[in-house]
Order: C-alpha cells, then structure tokens, then sequence
C-alpha cells in the first residue's frame, strides 16, 4: 500500500498528458502544476520552397492526435550572443509554430488570451524562449499564446516580380501576414483551449510592442483582438514605402546572382539570411518592415490620432532606461542621431534638460522609446481607455551597475518568469515580477489594470524599486521632444 501510494504521489506530479479537439486537429498536451501546455503547434503551412516569400498558407492537416509538448523550430537568424530570447532550437525556414498555456482545456470556459507577439528587431527572437513560457501567467486564469513568425530577410522583402506575383494582395511584410495568421488561428481554434476568443489582449515588446502598434491601426488586423500592451516598441517612426523595399529586393537579387523568382527562392537560407540582425541591417540590401499600402497604410501616431484604433483599450509604456547599456563612446553616434532628427527643435530640447550631460545622457533613450510612449498614448486616449507606466526595476544583484532598467529587462517581469532570466532573483524582484504581471493579467481580464487612466495633464504609472507610484507623465524633456517631433512631421 505504502508503494501503491507513492507511485500515485509520483505520478500526480508529474506532467499527464491531455487532449484537445480543435479546429485545427487533435493536440496532445501535457498538464503540470494546473495548466496544461501545447507546444510546437503549426498555425501555417511551411514557408518553404515556392511559399517563401508568400503569405501564409493553411497548415497541412493531421490524422489522430498530434504531440505538442515540444517546440517548434526556431525561424532563421543570426543569434545575438547573451539574448535571453535566445533558445537551443534548431532554426528553419519551416518555422512558423505556436504554443498555448491554458488553466482549464474545457471548451466554452471562456478565459481571456493573452497573445504575445516576441522583439528581437524583426530580425532575432523565438516565442519559444524560455523567459516567455506562459505558465505562470495562465495560472492566474487567462490563456496564453506564443509564436514565432519570419524574421529579417525572410520576413521582410519586395521585389517587383513579388509585387506583381501578390496581385490585389499585401507583398514584402512577410512577417506581419504571419503575425496576422497566428490571429486568425486564435480566433478560429482557442475556444477549444478555454479561451475566449472575443476577448484577446494582443502584446508585445520591442519590434513585438511596435507590431502591437501597426496592428492596431491596420484595417487587416480588425475585429483580431480588443485590447493592447505595446512595451518598448517606439511608434513614432516611419517605414520605408514599397518602392524602396522594391529597390532594396533588386540590389540583392542582383548580389546574389539571381535572375528570376525562382532564382530567389532557390538562394540557400544562409544567403537570404546574410547576417542580418541588430547589429548588422544591411541596409543596401534589405528594407526592414515597411509601408506597404495594404497591411501598413500609414505611420502609427497618425492613424491613431485619426482614430484608426477607436475602442481598443490600451497599455504603452518604455523602461527607465532603455539605451543605458551602451558603452558612452557608442553613444555619441545615438545622441547625433537624435539631434538631427529633432532639427530646429533640438536647442529646446537641449534647454529643457538642463545640461548638455544630461541631454547627452538620455536623449536616446527618451527620443527612442519614452517619448514615443508618452505621445502615442496622447492620441489614443483620445478615442479609447489609455494607460501609461515606465519600467524602472532593477534586479537587486545588478544595482550596483545599473542606474535603470535597460531595453528588454522588463520581459522576465511581464511574465513572471525571473528564474528562466539566471541570476538570483530575491524576494523584492520576485514581488515586482507579480505586480506587473498581476496589472497585465488584471488588464486582459476586465480592461482595466488598476492604475489611473492617461488624460492629458495625468500621470504614469512607475514601477522602481521601492515598489511603483505615480510620477508626471509630461515632463519638460518629454513635452520638448514631442513639439519638436511633431513640428517636424508638420514641414
């Protein structure tokens, strides 16, 4: 008996397998401590061969149950040594593949889903890192999506013989048709997860919080979710139009010694793939995300102060301290970035600093991420409920170096997943790791996350050290940089 009872100990602790008849097929998935997780589920066929460089195509069908408790392939990239978004998988063009966390796999349950769009500069990240496992967020009782979609080159490329190719339809943002479909897959198949799919918080950091923004305004994203958290992802810039991608695509067709569109997409991956990533943008060659007239039809801050995003409840922020990690004589270059983009409005600027230490010190930063945050949160609150927090925790073992909460620091947070992030979190990191992730939830569940609305005058939500309190959201250094910008968008 003593034996019996242990086994049934052992096996109660272990993780059970678990079924769920979606839409898209039978999934196995594997329950541990109360939530149960499907891995390495293919939301679209693989875009390989005459399907790179096309939009998403429905994923084969399956026969009896498919095992999802391992992830997908990671897409193709050049890994950034020491991301925490790195992972050990291995990488493909056959990669677009999702994950789900759920607490209750009953379908009609209808939790709220949380879907989470990962950074990396659309050029490196998985949503198969480790840092963004969802478990910790769908025990509080939501559903949780994560996926990866193409990233530089792959994700990101126009050629005039794809542009006539696509017809009517969108061409070069490859990647953003594959945020699109991983949408459109929650919508059809998570009702089947206990999720509710009229109920869906899209979010996202970095180039993940900047799709967040171009997918809100986007007429191919609606009716997709109803609620949005954009983190870090800047907002305020201007993607290059077709035309250049067009122009971009043909350079490096014609490095690479391809005639024709088959040509192109018989490139082996490691020449497509060239080396792009945050360091490296071959800009010659590869056009990044742009403004394609179909999915992108616009700069983000405009369209939302037209009210393109009208209803949809959001939450924008930035961290303290985005840029402090770069080593000062890099910086320069940063700072003469910024100053020439403010033009005429840079010695305002510059004055409402204070110094020329301090403009130096944190223009890129503020220029980059804190005023974009602050100004789209502007027009949006204008046409929907709007919250506006700064992330300025630092881990406790990293205060010593750290004056702030530099770019991407605060992913483990949102997450509440500090010991997937190494080091040794403490008690005061673990409790600002459940605030934030306790205001996200709270957010995806009633629409509120339990701060002050924005309204023009009002303050921010700061989360620091000693816990989070409410701080001006306009300072004179922000205020300055938005006149400028906005005058600027004006000539």
């Amino acid at each position: 008996m003593i034996a019996l009872s242990l086994l049934a100990l052992t096996l109660a602790g272990a993780a059970r397998a678990q079924e769920v008849r979606a839409p898209a097929g039978t999934l196995r998935g594997a329950t541990a401590e109360g939530v149960t997780s499907f891995k390495g589920i293919p939301y679209a066929a693989a875009p390989v061969g005459p399907l790179r460089w096309h939009a998403p195509m429905p994923a084969p069908a399956w026969t009896g149950a498919r095992a999802a408790t391992g992830y997908g392939n990671d897409c193709v990239q050049a890994r950034m040594p020491g991301d925490l978004a790195n992972t050990a998988l291995p990488m493909s063009e056959d990669c677009l593949f999702l994950n789900v966390w759920t607490p209750r796999t009953r379908a009609g349950a209808k939790l709220p889903v949380m879907v989470y769009i990962h950074g990396g500069g659309f050029s490196t990240g998985s949503g198969s890192a480790a840092i963004l496992d969802g478990t910790r967020l769908a025990a509080r009782g939501v559903v949780v999506v994560t996926f990866n979609y193409r990233l530089g080159r792959f994700g990101f490329f126009a050629h005039p013989a794809l542009t006539r190719e696509a017809g009517a339809g969108p061409t070069g943002n490859w990647a953003l048709m594959d945020q699109l479909a991983a949408l459109h897959w929650v919508k059809r198949n998570i009702a089947a997860f206990g999720g509710d799919p009229a109920n869906v918080t899209l979010f996202g950091e970095s180039a993940g919080g900047e799709s967040v923004g171009r997918l809100m305004v986007s007429p191919a994203a609606k009716g997709l979710f109803a609620k949005a958290i954009a983190a870090s992802g800047g907002g305020r810039d201007s993607w290059p139009d077709l035309a250049v991608g067009e122009a971009r695509g043909v350079a490096f067709a014609k490095r690479a010694g391809a005639g024709d569109l088959a040509a192109l997409r018989a490139l082996p991956a490691d020449t497509v793939q060239g080396g792009i990533n945050l360091l490296n943008g071959d800009e010659a060659h590869y056009s990044g995300p742009m403004t394609d007239g179909r999915i992108v039809t616009g700069d983000t801050d405009a369209l939302l102060a037209a009210g393109k995003a009208r209803g949809i409840r959001m939450i924008i922020g930035s961290n303290s301290d985005e840029l402090g990690f770069i080593p000062a004589p890099f910086m320069k270059g940063f700072v003469a970035k910024a100053t020439e983009k403010l033009g005429g409005g840079a010695d305002a600027v510059r004055t409402a600093y204070g110094s020329a230490e301090a403009y130096d010190r944190h223009i890129p930063s503020d220029y980059t991420f804190t005023e974009p945050a602050f100004s789209l949160a502007r027009r949006q609150a204008a046409h929907a409920p709007t919250w506006l927090y700064r992330f300025g925790y630092v881990a406790e073992e990293k205060r010593a170096t750290l004056a702030g909460a530099s770019h991407a620091t605060d992913v483990p947070y949102q997450f509440d997943n500090l010991a997937a992030a190494g080091g040794k979190p403490g008690p005061a990191d673990m409790a600002a790791a459940k605030l934030v992730a306790d205001h996200w939830v709270a957010f995806a569940k009633a629409g509120d996350p339990g701060w002050a609305r924005f309204m023009p005058g009002a303050r921010l939500l700061a989360i620091g050290n000693d816990g989070s309190a409410t701080a001006p959201a306009g300072t004179p250094e922000i205020t300055a940089i938005a006149a400028a910008r906005d005058a600027a968008k004006q000539k």
